[in-house]
């Protein structure tokens, strides 16, 4: 093998062109993800009659699946593979996303309407048919693009441990994990425009064709670094640097034997990190699935329009900040010699304290909408450093040959607490409506969602506290 090394010269950086590859695979992610988000409040709800509780139960729907997938699929990545399982992974969310695009059709052909005009004309009972069929045939795409997607956390954080050594896998995480950000960032100035040009459908198909072209550059750039031509003899030596402490020598012994699904659910540090993803996912998620919504309700901003544009951008630029997150754990570590996990956890408590600027959301935007999205991005900027670090404690106390299972364990975990939310928040925005409810001096819909920023808020206060609670100290799993 070292007949293909180039060991003249410095070390090369090859391990970073993976993680660009894996910033880019997120990025598609989120972006296929964002969509229906982006869609459904201006252009899709009055075609097929949808109120709050028929969206809310589709993305509802759409965690469960994905949690159920985050179970199967890390054990799918370990024993598939990375190079196999993320091409498995983006090909079938690329084939659901795409399928989104026929929601109208398979509509139209149930009820016997020829166009999407005469769907949002309809009355009465063809009404309530029409909304029920096309949230089914959404369920339906979404489910597709639910199970692909949850393969894409798993099989990165299994790359991740494969070209990292420990003190930088929550760096590469906090850079590939920010293809949230970007995701998210893109898809305000391109979704809303490509729907209100070519039609909600093609917004779907071309965003969806995104993961294709992905699975093109995949198969040729992708190998296991003691295998990879491209990764000379310092960089290797660099990447398995930690397997010369007794830890990771202790490791290797174990590599060769895969723990059990069951076996993983015995140890505290599964529970740990599946809990604080069970608490915080959802907040993430609901942000990212409700803003869009939220700027139409309270403020009549729709996302097609400039000034939504520019809130949704701000919002998801603010969220960047996450990139210097999982750069935090490696300062503490460097500056006091702590082990990766407590410097991991000293930096998770620091970030759990800032998503409580959620609490202002509501009372500032009286004043204006900008205060709002500034509170709320501050939020996701946090999440999304929470989530980097939070991934990597798998990796520091997990074998390798588990990473995938743990890290899809608690993506299941993730996926329910999203589900609960976005069912809970779907049902209370009808309700609040409805009823023209009361909460801390705000009424109807605003009221609701006032509510559901309270838990956003202390959700990864929490989610640390429980975690710290299980692990208090490091202890990685050996056997």
């Amino acid at each position: 093998m070292s007949n293909l090394k180039n060991t003249q010269g410095k070390m090369t950086n090859y391990r970073w062109v993976i993680c660009a590859m894996l910033f880019f695979a997120t990025t598609i992610n989120y972006l296929d993800r964002q969509v229906l988000s982006l869609t459904w409040d201006e252009f899709i709800k009055p075609e097929f009659h949808w109120d709050e509780s028929h969206y809310g139960d589709i993305t509802a729907i759409f965690s469960i699946v994905y949690a159920i997938g985050m179970l199967f699929a890390g054990r799918f990545i370990d024993w598939m593979g990375t190079k196999k399982g993320f091409l498995w992974a983006i090909g079938v969310w690329s084939a659901g996303a795409c399928m989104h695009a026929l929601c109208g059709i398979v509509t139209e052909q149930y009820v016997g309407l020829s166009s999407a005009a005469e769907l949002a004309q309809a009355t009465g009972d063809v009404a309530v048919v029409i909304a029920t069929v096309s949230m089914y045939s959404f369920v339906a795409a979404r489910t597709v693009l639910a199970i692909g997607e949850a393969g894409n956390f798993p099989a990165a954080i299994k790359v991740t441990a494969e070209y990292f050594p420990k003190k930088d896998r929550a760096y590469a995480t906090s850079i590939f994990n920010a293809g949230a950000s970007i995701g998210a960032l893109i898809a305000p100035l391109s979704i809303p425009l490509l729907a209100k040009a070519m039609g909600w459908e093609m917004a779907f198909i071309l965003i969806g064709a995104l993961g294709f072209i992905w699975m093109a550059f995949w198969v040729f750039m992708y190998k296991k670094p003691e295998e990879n031509p491209l990764v000379n003899a310092a960089e290797l030596d660099y990447i398995l640097s930690d397997r010369d402490n007794e830890e990771e020598k202790e490791e290797k012994k174990e590599e060769g034997r895969k723990l059990s699904f069951v076996e993983c659910f015995k140890f505290k540090q599964t529970w740990a990190f599946a809990f604080g993803k069970f608490m915080t996912d959802g907040v993430w998620w609901f942000f990212l699935f409700w803003t869009p919504s939220y700027l139409n309700t309270q403020f009549g901003i729709k996302t097609s329009e400039g000034l939504g544009i520019a809130l949704i951008f701000t919002l998801y630029a603010i969220t960047m900040l996450s990139i210097y997150g999982g750069k935090l754990p490696t300062i503490i570590i460097n500056k006091t010699g702590k082990n990766p996990y407590a410097a991991r956890m000293q930096a998770m408590l620091m970030f759990a304290f800032v998503p409580l600027v959620v609490l202002l959301a509501q009372p500032l935007g009286t004043i204006s909408p900008w205060f709002p999205i500034i509170m709320i991005g501050l939020g996701g900027a946090a999440h999304q450093s929470w989530s980097a670090n939070i991934f990597s404690t798998v990796g520091d106390m997990f074998p390798k040959t588990a990473i995938a299972t743990v890290t899809g364990i608690g993506g299941m975990a993730g996926g329910i607490g999203s589900m609960l939310l976005q069912k809970v928040a779907g049902e209370l925005f009808v309700y609040a409506g409805d009823t023209n409810m009361t909460f801390l001096g705000f009424e109807g819909k605003p009221a609701g969602y006032f509510i559901i920023f309270c838990f956003c808020a202390v959700a990864y206060l929490i989610g640390w506290t429980v975690m710290k609670t299980l692990v208090p100290k490091y202890k990685p799993i050996t056997a």
